[in-house]
Order: C-alpha cells, then structure tokens, then sequence
C-alpha cells in the first residue's frame, strides 16, 4: 500500500513539474521560402505565448533565399525581436515569382545578407541550447533538413517531429514537393515523425474574418491585415495554405489524418475551422496568462481617476503585456513608482527581444538596492517573472545605474536606460525630495503624477540602450 502511495506522489509531482503555468507546449524552428502564406503563418506562430520560436531559416522557394533573408529580418526587426536568429540555406533551389517577391513584409531599410550566418549554423545553436524536444516546421521545400540529415545528423535526430506544408500525400505532389522532391522522399523515410499538412484553397479569410483581425491590438494582427488590405484576391492570401500548420499546433483535434504508404497526411475540413481561431492565436489568447485573475481589466472604471485618462492611451502605444505588467508591479510596489514603471518597461523589451515568456531568463540587476533606483527590480520581476522566489535575479550594488544584463539560452543581452533621461528622471526626484521630503503626502503624490506620465510617454523601444553581448 505504501508502495502504490509512493507511486501516486511521484506520478502528481512529475505532472506538476510539467504543468508550469508558461511553459509553451511548442518548441519550433521555422523555414521559409518567405510565400505570402508563410507570413500568416509565422505572424500566428510568434503571436502565441504557447509557441516558442528558437529561430528561422530561408531557402529558396517562391524567391531565392537571400531575397527570403531580408523579408523575415525586416519583419522581426519591426516587431523588436532582433534576438531571434535567422539563418540562410544558400544554394536551395529557387523560382522567383512576382507577387510574393514585390510584396514588403516591412521596413527593408539597411538589412543585408553578407556575413549573415548559414541555416544548418542556426538550426544547430537552436536545438543544441534547448533542453524540450523541438519541432521543425517546413513552409517551403524539404532541402534545408536534407542538409542538415547529412552534415549534422546527431542533431537532426534531436528533432521531435517534422511538419510539413505541401498539397498532397496521395500522390505526392504540389509546388514545396516539387521545389525537391528528391529531398522530400528522404525526410519522408527518416526515423523522425513527419506530418504533412494539407491545404485548404478556398476562401476562408472573407471580409468579416479580415475585419475581426482588423480590430486586435497587435502588431501581428496589424501585419496581417495589411497583407489583405494590399493583396486581396490571390488565393494563397484568401485561403488556408501553411496557416494550416498554426491551427494544427492550437487545435489539433479538428484535423483527420490518412495515412497511404507510412505518410501521415493531415487536413481539417473547412466547416471545422472558426474565425474565432485565427483571431485567438493572433491576439495571443491561447493560453492563460494569469494565475488567479482570468484577466486584468482595461474598463477605465476599476482604476482610480486620476490614472483613468492615460489607460487607453497606455495600451495603444505600448500593448497590454506592459500595461498588465504594469498594473501588478505597482500593486506589489505599494505606490506608483517612475522606476518602477522603468523596470516593467526594461523586461516587458527584454522579453520582446527574444520574443520569450516570462521564467525564461536570469536577470543580473545593476540598480542596486536603495530606493528610489533599486524600485527599478521590483518592474523587472513582474515583467520578467526573473522573481527573487524563483531565484532568477541577482542585484548588483556596485556602479548603481538603472541597468540589466538578461541571460537568455546562452545569450546575454544588456539594456540600460539612456543617459539623458536617467538624469532627468533622477534631477526631478531629486528636486521634489528638497521641496517637500521623502514625509511629505505631497511627495508621493508628486512622484504618483510623474509615474503615470512617464508610463503613458516613454516608449520603451526609444528610451533604452538594447547591445547583445
């Protein structure tokens, strides 16, 4: 009895290390020929906190992939996540089609190819600093995993499974089969589960589902939109092509799979598919982020009045992650605090580099710990989840200065606050704390004021100096 008792504790404490409430349930690494499908597709993947993208990798496809390299950088540049890796196939058979080669995925401005690093190097470094099984998702040709299977194949066994877009199993054909069809049927045969994922060619992004993801507040749901607002009536837009592999991640209970000569095929029927579910990966409501709110309220009328006319401004400019960040730390804080809205908004740009999840990085805090500038931790804990119970924050109280080192998978990123407004922030306390002292009620309230507007003023993406080390 006593032994089946035993069992039972080591069977709920094994599950409940596996449920951590921000764990995503995907690790991926993308590769792209960078389609107009493919933007859908990687706009959803990173929109989801219950997917981790390690990193991307470009092969030529619909365009070379050098011309592939610039489109992905120029979008993860626009979205701050300069700290995911992009990695070229170079030499990956090509055509070059019109529409998907003129189409901008954003600003293209300064991004060159040279001395950009090579996909196996990328793939490589991603899987070998991730301890959870990763899965590949193919959007383009098969090659890029052909070369990795025969020049790394220690780490092509380190893969969990492999999806992969294409438009038929029976038989094998359609446009990424026959970008390499020799490459296709040798992934195909490997030990690695492989899942191909089928297409769905009629119109499902109508006018109502384009208006729906007209109206999230995010920078993936803006990108998406735009793509249809500029590109309407091609049918690898309007349709479900590689976006397929997103809704397979989130909702994979709606897909039928046959299988024909050991192939999985995978394809969900179009009355299965909502618009409810683009729209709730796109608007990163695939998990709950909370633990014991289901969600922090934006309804100007739980706030206190003198913060009611920032709020909606607050959450425009800067998004809900800073301002639900923002909502706890202060709480936690027990007053509005400048550094600590300094902090929220130092993490919440730590995590955007990345494009992570909060219990994923170890902080190394420089603002010591004396008020005000140590309040600057207190930020940074609840916008990182680095917390001082989790022990992954150390403060450091040597050259005290409103900065942090974020360690991430054998990166290390530096941000510290620019010069010009730590002196302006630092004079005014400063000044406020003569006039009246740190006793005063007016003080606080002074400090209160100050607090609100710089949070509704500084952008997070301007205010800091980000070097990765």
């Amino acid at each position: 009895m006593k032994k089946i008792i035993s069992i039972l504790i080591l069977v709920l404490f094994i599950q409940g290390l596996n449920a951590h409430p921000w764990k995503p349930s995907h690790y991926v690494i993308i590769d792209t020929d960078a389609g107009l499908d493919d933007l859908k597709t990687i706009n959803m993947l990173l929109a989801s906190p219950d997917i981790r993208v390690l990193a991307i990798t470009v092969s030529g496809g619909v365009m070379p992939a050098e011309s592939a390299y610039i489109k992905v950088r120029s979008l993860l540049n626009s979205y701050h996540h300069q700290g995911i890796k992009v990695g070229i196939n170079r030499d990956s058979p090509s055509k070059d089609l019109k529409i998907p080669s003129a189409y901008t995925w954003a600003d293209e401005n300064g991004i060159s190819t040279n001395g950009e690093a090579g996909a196996i190097e990328i793939i490589s470094h991603a899987v070998t600093h991730e301890k959870t099984p990763v899965s590949f998702v193919a959007l383009g040709s098969m090659n890029v995993l052909d070369k990795l299977h025969r020049e790394q194949p220690g780490i092509f066994d380190k893969l969990k499974d492999i999806l992969w877009s294409n438009d038929s199993a029976k038989p094998l054909s359609g446009f990424n089969y026959e970008l390499d069809s020799l490459a296709a049927r040798k992934i195909i045969n490997t030990d690695i589960p492989t899942r191909i994922i089928g297409y769905d060619l009629n119109i499902f992004y109508d006018d109502e589902q384009v208006s729906d993801i007209s109206e999230l507040n995010t920078p993936y749901a803006k990108s998406t939109a735009r793509l249809f607002s500029e590109l309407d009536d091609h049918n690898f837009i309007t349709g479900l092509i590689d976006d397929m592999i997103a809704l397979y991640f989130h909702y994979p209970e709606i897909f039928e799979t046959t299988n024909h000569e050991g192939i999985n095929f995978l394809r969900a029927p179009s009355g299965k598919i909502k618009n409810s579910m683009i729209c709730s990966i796109l608007s990163g409501k695939t998990v709950n982020r909370n633990q014991v709110f289901k969600d922090i309220p934006v309804d100007t009328a739980f706030y206190f009045p003198d913060l009611q006319p920032y709020i909606d401004t607050i959450i425009t400019r800067h998004g809900r992650e800073e301002w639900e960040a923002g909502v706890l730390a202060n709480e936690m804080h027990r007053h509005f605090g400048v550094y600590a809205i300094i902090g929220v908004k130092m993490g919440i740009r730590a995590r955007e580099y990345y494009n992570t999840g909060v219990d994923e990085m170890i902080v190394e805090s420089h603002a010591g710990s004396n008020p005000p500038v140590s309040c600057l931790n207190d930020g940074i804990q609840l916008s990182t989840g680095a917390t001082v119970g989790h022990g992954l924050i150390k403060v450091v109280n040597d050259n005290i200065y409103p900065e942090a080192y974020f360690l991430y998978k054998n990166n290390k990123l530096h941000i510290r606050l620019k010069k010009d407004i730590a002196d302006k922030i630092r004079n005014e306390l400063k000044e406020i704390n003569y006039v009246y002292g740190l006793d005063s009620n007016i003080y606080w309230e002074l400090v209160r004021q100050k607090a609100i507007l710089y949070w509704k003023n500084l952008d997070r993406h301007t205010i800091f100096d980000v070097t990765e080390q």
